[in-house]
């Protein structure tokens, strides 16, 4: 109880509960006024509490789809924070301009990719606005990565920011087996509950973030957070909360079959184990592994079938197991449909269009970007592509590579890949470090999702690559701190 009084009268507490009321309050009220009280309120906690403010982002960004669905007035939160706890940086820097431009290489790397894209877009006749759309994609996040890198960093943000991934990831998890029991009838919206799911995407759980892609990156990262915490509570203190934990976020994390993150918390998890030659968290993973699969996996499973069996209908469901998921990666007919409208027709296209502007590419809002699919491109027609091919709308390329080739040429792919060897470059110096080598594994990791994800435009994802890397960046004394919190 005296714990709980403590807690109450820290005020980076109250503020962030207050945070939470604000937002759930606003939900009920109309867009306009709900628009107008969570951006006053964000812009004054975010300036009064720029640290704790970022912290909310993993809430925020984590259910931003599920937010909008509720309430569209909820939209600006995110931008408002990132800006004004970056105003207050510059402001507390006493006028150090020196410091407020003094950038690595990977950086000067990063904005020159973002001025060739946004040139080679503008002579190619993409709209202005799809060149900022895109711009602002990319930028959005390096932004959190700018603010926390010249932060002074206390212990207890590191361990605010566990807890929040942590709560985050469960609240997540418990509406998800809600969604999957229900059949996608309790606790969505409207539009959520009757969307039109294919048979093998009706089985997968899509949470609160509304993809279930999404839904396994949240957990991945709170994988991550259940692990720094049970390195720092040695004792016995939250053991068992942070266990069952564990076994749930696994659990959920299959039953997303997210191939990519699979795959992604493999390369990561082989990495940092076999660097750190951590053992007993290889023998705890195993283990925690079996029990999700035993008390989570299969005990759902049957549960939609007990639901099945009342009289409650679903679609006839494709693949229902993990080896299934994986088989139809491969099967003929799943390949022959990537030929013809997926990731390999992208990628076919994608050298196609780089042959005809191998320099410099066709720019920003070309080519399976994220302003793309609210803009569409001038080049589509004349190469053939149909805006009906993905689903009835404009496409992601599922490849982030294929996109830099296409959009920026061959001096794109340069500076991209300066941006991200640079950011490698920093890493390694550290490597001796366990916080280096997780910032390695994590690099490794991000670059291999690149393969089939458009990895640097999920915002979900850079979120949180960037506010980690921004933190080592912090402890590293990589830049002069620019702003020190006075609690």
């Amino acid at each position: 109880m005296s714990t709980l009084q403590e807690k109450l009268r820290d005020t980076n507490t109250l503020f962030f509960i207050a945070a939470i009321v604000v937002v759930l309050l606003a939900i009920a009220l109309p867009a306009k006024i709900a628009l107008v009280i969570t951006s006053l309120f964000f812009m004054f906690y975010a300036f009064v509490k720029p640290q704790q403010s970022l912290l909310f982002l993993v809430v925020y960004v984590s259910i931003r789809p599920f937010l909008l669905e509720m309430n569209s007035g909820l939209k600006l939160i995110g931008d408002l924070i990132t800006f004004i706890a970056f105003i207050r940086l510059v402001l507390s820097s006493g006028r150090d301009w020196k410091t407020l431009f003094t950038f690595k290489w990977f950086e000067w790397a990063f904005f020159a990719f973002l001025i060739l894209g946004s040139v080679s877009g503008i002579l190619q006749d993409v709209l202005p606005g799809s060149v900022l759309f895109q711009i602002r994609t990319f930028l959005i996040m390096y932004m959190l990565y700018y603010i926390v890198s010249r932060m002074l960093l206390p212990d207890s943000w590191y361990r605010r920011f566990a807890w929040v991934v942590v709560w985050t990831g469960l609240i997540s998890s418990v509406h998800g087996l809600v969604e999957k029991l229900s059949m996608r009838q309790l606790f969505l919206p409207e539009a959520w509950k009757y969307k039109t799911l294919s048979a093998t995407n009706f089985v997968r759980i899509y949470g609160l973030p509304g993809n279930p892609n999404s839904l396994a990156l949240l957990l991945f990262f709170g994988i991550i957070a259940i692990f720094y915490l049970q390195a720092i509570y040695k004792s016995e203190k939250y053991k068992w909360f942070l266990n069952i934990n564990l076994v749930l976020f696994l659990g959920i994390l299959v039953l997303t079959y997210s191939r990519g993150t699979w795959i992604s918390a493999f390369v990561f998890g082989a990495v940092f184990i076999l660097s750190t030659r951590n053992w007993p968290m290889l023998k705890k993973l195993v283990i925690t592994g079996i029990a999700s699969i035993i008390l989570v996996y299969y005990p759902v499973n049957l549960g939609v079938q007990l639901v099945q069996s009342l009289g409650v209908k679903a679609p006839t469901t494709g693949p229902g197991g993990i080896g299934e998921r994986f088989g139809e990666t491969f099967n003929e007919k799943n390949l022959a449909l990537m030929t013809e409208s997926g990731r390999f027709f992208y990628i076919k296209k994608g050298f196609e269009i780089f042959k005809d502007e191998p320099i410099t590419g066709t720019g920003f809002g070309s080519f399976g970007g994220s302003a793309t699919l609210s803009y569409g491109s001038p080049i589509y027609s004349h190469y053939g592509i149909r805006s009906d091919i993905y689903g009835g709308k404009y496409f992601y390329s599922d490849n982030q590579y294929i996109q830099v080739i296409t959009e920026t040429g061959v001096i794109g792919v340069v500076l991209f890949a300066a941006f991200l060897l640079g950011m490698l470059a920093m890493f390694w110096k550290e490597r001796k470090t366990v916080f280096g080598k997780f910032m390695i594994a994590f690099w490794l990791a991000t670059g291999f999702s690149g393969f089939y994800y458009n990895i640097w435009e999920l915002k979900l994802y850079t979120m949180f690559y960037f506010l980690l890397f921004g933190a080592f960046a912090s402890q590293a004394g990589l830049y002069r701190k620019l702003y020190e919190p006075k609690e």
